[in-house]
């Protein structure tokens, strides 16, 4: 019997059912910042589509306000937020669509019907599948109707805290507290015992209102040794529904992912197959239309998986999926939501899933200090070389200002390989080329994190930083030839540029020092050592410097310094180093070997006592620019080491400040709602109390 007949028939169906009132769209506002808004910027351009972007004040000047000849001021930094406003500007300009991209308006479904009903195509899951997804505990009565699995715990809208302590005491600690409509790891506890159960869930409601405006949270049995894998799906209007792989986003800092990687290691083939499932069970519960990720707990201890949440956006991370399947999940977006179908069914994913990815998260924050925000210029930045298989999405360039008003991510970084061995190798290779001066990075904190043995095991869970913290952290030694490349450095710039006012140029600011062959010593300060190092410099001939640091002589070396890169090349009698200096007022950005080293011009011991004495340990300041959000002590209140003084919030992220030693408050200087910049004195405490508590 001839096929032909069936195969006609069949294509005829498939015409019926996909017979849509689908209408290309021409023009899109893409109502977000940063790297997602050049990223679905790139997409559009290349299928002919407009963009239309938007920006606040702080922005004014970001790439992303400069990537389209149609960009709209929408004024003050929290405007993103203003849905009424960007859907007037859509109107206005004649956009067909908004494409909210990920945080913002992504995931309200006020905005997404406010769309349909000013006839704009809202780039996302219908406004329904939104609320049911959005709020925890009434998506996990969805799913365990639909047979998805979930955590034990109490999902219900009694906000009791003597009753939602009475229920984490009968699950049993550690519990999660989570609030409902929460992301990003935002409102979200874990209470080890009843004694903190209190303030977590104090905290964890303080920063759900802030973050939401809506502090309702759920509890929920706290799996010990927890992996983060999800599920990027994706569904069409017509019931159809793909699982393009998961990927494993297990290592976590504050709740908050760093580093992801697809496929996840170490995962059985046929639980790999059954996540998938009940991932698109999932979806299909929900009516869902879109971009998509389901995110499950998996217990390393027994195995099972948990339904946590479903984000109804496109993640941060989705660059891994689009490397493995080969898939731009913007275009397939963008398709879905003119009422095109899914281009692959899910056996035509399947077979195109190939290699393995990682991407990792560059962060403007100090990984030493509990990784809090940081913010502040970018004095220089160099970023990996981008090929097929290292791609870098960034909102930012050399020269841009990180402000405190946003998330503090800087870029993410994506590799793949043709095994997770060479995927791993690649990212770190392409960490080594990362260069950033100005505000503090993860970037170091990756390098040692991208080599832990676990990491290259794929033995990875949520506590994985905490486990391995003192390995993560192990203070390393400072090469000899840092110190003396950065003294090196200095000397050329200021034969380059010689400045009589400054004491520490060649000059000597008219206080002994001259041009030319006399010997010099400068100290540097470095946070690996207890004391200054003391370099001693001497010129041996035209290009030509003895260095002594300690016990340590390099003799005759010769300095190049190239004029296009501006890196400085010595050439030693062992070898040739080869560095970039920045610099800025006394601090010292040295990138040598792959890796960054901070420094600080020592001030002389004369202009030291000029200035007068240092600020004692009697008080406690501002690490950031930040707004207070809670005071937790009362002037005259004995407090023990550790102990919560006050929060604060900075781009987007909460912060508890903790007593430095045991002592009595003096004075509580900037109260609730106050805003004050880095180094401002938050508490006092009596002096005779910080001595002899210190």
């Amino acid at each position: 019997m001839s096929v032909r007949p069936f195969l006609a028939a069949r294509s005829s169906l498939r015409r019926a059912l996909y017979s849509t009132d689908a209408k290309p769209i021409r023009s899109i506002l893409i109502a977000n910042r940063g790297e997602i808004a050049l990223r679905v910027t790139r997409t559009a351009a290349s299928h002919g589509i407009r963009t239309t972007t938007v920006y606040t004040d702080p922005d004014a000047l970001s790439e992303h306000a400069h990537a389209s000849p149609y960009s709209i001021n929408l004024g003050p930094a929290n405007a993103y937020l203003d849905g009424e406003k960007i859907i007037r500007i859509a109107k206005g300009e004649g956009c067909d669509a908004v494409h909210p991209g990920y945080g913002f308006l992504s995931e309200n479904s006020k905005f997404a019907q406010r769309c349909a009903e000013e006839g704009i195509v809202f780039i996302g899951p219908p406004p329904s599948a939104i609320e049911s997804m959005g709020n925890k505990s009434a998506s996990k009565d969805i799913m365990t109707a639909a047979g998805v699995p979930c955590v034990p715990g109490y999902h219900g809208p009694n906000q009791d805290p003597k009753f939602l302590a009475t229920q984490a005491e009968e699950m049993g600690f550690p519990v999660l507290i989570k609030a409902v409509k929460g992301g990003g790891g935002k409102g979200m506890r874990i209470a080890t015992s009843a004694a903190e159960f209190p303030a977590m869930l104090e905290s964890a409601k303080s920063e759900s209102r802030s973050s939401f405006g809506d502090d309702t949270v759920l509890v929920e049995r706290y799996i010990t040794t927890p992996r983060h894998i999800e599920v990027q799906v994706f569904a069409d209007k017509f019931g159809n529904c793909v699982a393009l792989g998961e990927r494993d986003c297990s290592v976590q800092r504050r709740h908050q992912k760093i580093i992801e990687e697809s496929p996840a290691p170490l995962l059985d083939p046929e639980i790999r197959k059954d996540i998938w499932k009940k991932a698109r069970d999932a979806a299909l519960a929900v009516g869902y239309e879109g971009a998509g990720t389901v995110e499950f707990i998996f217990d390393n201890d027994s195995g099972e998986f948990f339904f946590m949440e479903m984000n109804t956006r496109l993640q941060v991370e989705h660059p891994v999926t689009e490397m493995v399947t080969g898939v731009d999940l913007v275009y397939w977006q963008v398709l879905v939501a003119s009422g095109q179908p899914l281009p692959l069914t899910q056996e035509q994913v399947e077979a195109q899933l190939n290699g393995h990815a990682f991407e990792a998260r560059i962060y403007a924050e100090n990984p030493e200090k509990g990784f809090i925000p940081d913010s502040g210029k970018l004095l220089h930045l160099q970023t990996p070389t981008a090929t097929s298989t290292v791609r870098i999405d960034s909102g930012f360039r050399q020269g841009d200002e990180l402000t405190t008003f946003y998330d503090p991510m800087i870029a993410k970084l994506i590799v793949k390989g043709e095994t997770r061995e060479v995927a791993l190798a690649k990212l770190r290779l392409a960490l080594n080329d990362y260069q950033v001066a100005g505000p503090s990075t993860n970037i170091e904190f990756l390098k040692t994190l991208a080599a832990h043995p676990d990491f290259i095991a794929g033995n990875v869970e949520t506590g994985f930083i905490p486990k391995h913290h003192d390995e993560l952290f192990t203070v390393k030694e400072t090469p000899a030839e840092v110190y003396s490349q950065a003294v090196l450095a200095i000397i050329l710039s200021e034969i380059t540029i010689p400045s009589p006012s400054d004491p520490f140029s060649a000059l000597g600011g008219g206080i002994g020092f001259t041009r030319g062959l006399q010997r010099r010593t400068m100290l540097l300060d470095d946070p690996n050592s207890p004391k200054p190092i003391a370099v001693e410099l001497e010129q041996c001939g035209k290009d030509l410097y003895t260095i002594t640091i300690g016990e340590i002589t390099f003799p005759a070396i010769k300095v190049v310094q190239e004029k296009a890169t501006g890196k400085l090349l010595g050439y030693y009698s062992h070898t040739r180093v080869e560095s970039m200096v920045v610099r800025d007022g006394d601090k010292l950005f040295i990138f040598q070997n792959g890796k960054q080293f901070r420094l600080n011009i020592a001030q002389p011991a004369w202009l030291e006592k000029l200035r007068g004495p240092k600020e004692g340990t009697n008080s406690v300041v501002a690490p950031m620019p930040c707004k207070v959000l809670r005071v937790d002590v009362q002037e005259g209140e004995t407090v023990k080491k550790d102990q919560a003084l006050v929060v604060i919030e900075s781009m987007k992220m909460e912060t508890v400040i903790r007593s430095p030693h045991d002592g009595v408050v003096k004075k509580v200087v900037h109260g609730e709602g106050d805003v004050v910049k880095a180094g401002v004195t938050l508490v006092l405490f009596e002096e005779a109390e910080a001595k002899s508590g210190a």
